[in-house]
């Protein structure tokens, strides 16, 4: 009866193994498109959810629906998924086949998943030298631990599952964790538990020797003999084979001793414990073989995606870990498994073994290039055996290349360090991203640059040339950071200089600094001022943001205290300090000088009109009394004209837009003639100007660009000076002749540039 049901089972599992990879495949390329799919691509990612269907769809239409959700603009923006290898297949199929496992025969079932997990444990108690243990596989890597607890607080108090918490009011259960742990670890436990927050006790780490990130074993003991006195019950005691921050390793074995000697649960968890499936390990290491329980995420070691995490763990009654949920008698749940199963399968023990160990020849490939770096300071346990490198910009040469506080920073330093060291992981990271170089916050450090290539090489595949890019592009860094940090005193010197400047002081800005210029104009009130203060400096970035610079200008981070602020970004080592503030302060005022120009031009226009209506009205009230009424009749005027032509002058006006006012042409025949003296070939050049290519804010001398000693802010004068004159020049170029009278001798000037009598009225009698 049972052997139809098998025969039909393996040709379908092939086929559902073989269309689910190349589902994933598809999905993971991108290239399920079909005509109409095209057209709905740009929309499905911001659709609104519609109602269900009622004739159902088919597997393609599934499928490209998924595959738009997945990528959605990924094109445009040249954002795609990761690649996920061979092995990472293997992972994903193996929730698939759980699933159509599932819904096999009960006994069926519980031989398939019971051969599942057997096989899994061996493999995983082997590879990590974990003798005699069992494993409990788990989604969430925070839940192997808190099993465990569970099965510590029924073994400490036997009367525990019959009557819960009461039996622990008289005997407060303490659980140790070291300050170094991952934030957040401990009050998990408490909330899960229903333990209030005193039964957590964190344990500080060294502070006179050893490493700064290593739990501080005197001091545990210290506490552990206090609680006991006080007459509550030591339970379990958290410590790290790699630290969340800078992957170092506790006094394991001394630990271990503290914990057999207080009948205390040793759980230890951490990336270190990688390296046990390594040949050649340190001692340190080596001893977390020795605990009572500990947790392993192979999923990120090996580059494998959905797979649980796994605690390893020994103990002699089966009762209690299935009542702590360690264990489970529903064969459904040991098919979490499956997807670590058949992966281990396809790496097979070598294969997992060279991953880890090429994960740990790009920490030593990288720590070996950074200590010939200047200005690099390292922190990491185990020179020959780290597999993660913490560094971080440093310019005290004082401190030590390895561990060690960071001492001798004056006032605020210590926080400009650190905002510098955290732009340069945040560019490392963009510009080396399959380096997996991230930003980490320590205690005692600061901020530092991590490397932790056990936890992303696998999944980004970096090989020993995306270090040797990380090292080069450090490299070229450094000097960045160093001039920098060399300019900020500077800078902030010249800003308190110029009275329109204000130097803000921002700390956690990693560049130049921060400055905001401001009105000079204190009549206004606050509201007024600040709008004002905010267009102006809103103008000033963006005529900085033109320039032809190296430096960079910003409004600053996007949560940011400071308003209307302008931020500067690295500097160069040629940079000059004064001509930029210098710059910013011209620009800034030419901005205001031309905003109150704007400002007043509706009460000025209009003042200008009224005037210039008067100016006209009386102009023809004296043209009809000198001239007389015939005069103005067309045919009678005409005649009259040509027998008696009236002498009177015309009177050119321009309307001087600055003071609102009208003026006399007159002046513009001087001022034309002297433009176009200046204008002449044979007259000399006014200044200097920048050769083509060269950058501003470059002190001469000081790199290739700097060919000129010409100042930016001359040349930032003459361009607004132009475009001021174009609003003045432009009219009053209407009432200009069209001779050129450069070569006419100044003593004739004037009375060469007057209209013959006669012509006067004729040219008006056109014009009219």
């Amino acid at each position: 009866m049972d052997k139809p049901p098998v025969k039909m089972m393996d040709p379908t599992l092939a086929e559902i193994g073989n269309h689910l990879s190349g589902a994933m495949k598809i999905l993971e390329s991108g290239k399920l498109d079909s005509e109409q799919g095209k057209e709905r691509r740009k929309l499905s990612w911001k659709d609104i959810p519609g109602p269900l269907q009622g004739d159902g769809q088919d597997v393609v239409s599934i499928l490209q629906l998924v595959q738009n959700l997945m990528h959605g603009d990924d094109d445009q923006q040249g954002n795609r998924m990761q690649y996920v290898g061979e092995q990472g297949h293997m992972a994903l199929l193996g929730h698939s086949l759980a699933a159509y496992i599932s819904v096999l025969e009960r006994e069926r079932l519980r031989k398939l998943t019971t051969r599942i997990l057997s096989d899994t444990t061996l493999w995983l108690c082997r590879l990590f030298r974990y003798e005699n243990g069992s494993a409990y596989y788990h989604e969430d890597d925070r839940e192997g631990l808190l099993k465990v607890c569970r099965l510590v607080i029924n073994t400490h108090y036997e009367e525990y599952a019959t009557e819960g918490f009461t039996v622990l009011s008289s005997k407060h259960p303490v659980i140790y964790q070291s300050a170094a742990c991952r934030p957040g670890l401990g009050q998990h436990l408490c909330s899960q538990l229903g333990l209030p927050l005193s039964s957590l006790c964190i344990v500080p780490c060294n502070t006179m020797f050893g490493s700064l990130h290593q739990m501080d074993v005197a001091l545990l003991d210290k506490l552990i003999k206090d609680d006991r006195e006080s007459g509550k019950v030591p339970l379990l005691l958290i410590a790290n084979a790699g630290t969340p921050g800078a992957g170092h390793t506790d006094k394991l074995s001394r630990l271990k001793e503290l914990c057999v000697q207080y009948n205390m649960w040793l759980h230890v968890e951490g990336v270190n414990l990688a390296t046990l499936a390594l040949g050649q390990i340190s001692s340190t290491v080596t001893a977390a073989t020795k605990c009572d329980s500990m947790t392993l995420t192979p999923g990120p070691w090996l580059g494998l995606p959905a797979v649980p995490a796994v605690t390893l763990y020994r103990h002699e009654d089966p009762a209690l870990s299935l009542t702590a949920g360690l264990t489970s008698s529903q064969p459904v749940e040991k098919l979490r498994a499956l997807p670590l199963w058949l992966s281990l399968q396809y790496l097979g023990h070598d294969g997992i073994v060279e991953r880890i160990k090429h994960a740990s020849q790009l920490s030593q490939q990288l720590l070996e290039h950074l200590k010939t770096l200047a200005s690099i300071k390292t922190s990491v346990e185990d020179e020959l055996n780290s597999p993660v490198v913490v560094f971080r910009f440093s310019q005290d040469n004082s401190a030590p290349s390895s561990g060690g506080s960071v001492e001798g920073y004056f006032a605020g330093e210590r926080d400009i360090i650190d905002a510098l060291n955290r732009w340069l992981g945040e560019q490392l990271g963009e510009q080396v991203p399959l380096s997996g170089v991230d930003v980490v916050e320590l205690e005692d450090e600061g901020t530092c640059v991590r490397f932790s290539p056990l936890m992303t090489a696998a999944a980004l595949g970096t090989q020993e040339n995306d270090v040797a890019a990380l090292v080069e592009k450090l490299g070229e860094m450094i000097p960045v950071l160093c001039c920098t940090l060399r300019f900020r005193q500077d800078f902030k010197d010249e800003v308190l200089q110029q009275a329109s400047l204000s130097y803000i002081e921002d700390l956690s800005w990693p560049g130049l600094g921060v400055v905001r210029y401001e009105p000079r104009n204190t009549d206004l009130d606050e509201d007024k001022r600040q709008e004002r203060a905010e267009k102006i400096n809103s103008e000033l970035l963006k005529k900085l943001m033109e320039l032809d610079t190296d430096l960079v200008f910003s409004c600053g981070p996007e949560f940011c205290e400071e308003t209307n602020c302008i931020f500067i970004g690295m500097a160069n080592e040629d940079l000059d300090v004064a001509e930029l503030v210098e710059t910013i302060g011209s620009v800034g005022r030419d901005i205001e000088e031309s905003g109150k120009l704007f400002e007043n031009m509706t009460e000025v226009v209009r003042r200008g009109i009224q005037e210039a209506e008067l100016q006209l009205q009386k102009a023809n009230e004296e043209k009809l009394i000198e001239e007389g009424v015939l005069r103005q009749i067309p045919l009678v005027g005409s005649v009259l004209n040509w027998f008696s032509p009236v002498q009177a002058s015309v009177k050119g006006r321009t309307f001087n837009l600055a003071e609102g006012c009208l003026d006399s042409t007159e002046p513009v025949y001087s001022i034309k003639a002297q433009m176009n003296t200046e204008a002449s070939p044979d007259s000399p050049k006014s200044s200097t100007k920048r050769f083509p290519g060269q950058k501003l804010f470059r002190r001469h001398g000081a790199g290739s660009d700097s060919i000129s000693d010409s100042s930016s802010v001359s040349q930032l004068e003459e361009s607004f000076r132009e475009t001021a004159q174009v609003q003045v020049t432009d009219v009053e170029e209407a009432e200009v002749p069209q001779e050129n009278p450069a070569h006419i001798p100044e003593d004739r000037a004037s009375s060469d540039q007057r209209v013959p009598e006669g012509q006067e009225t004729e040219s008006v009698d056109k014009l009219r």
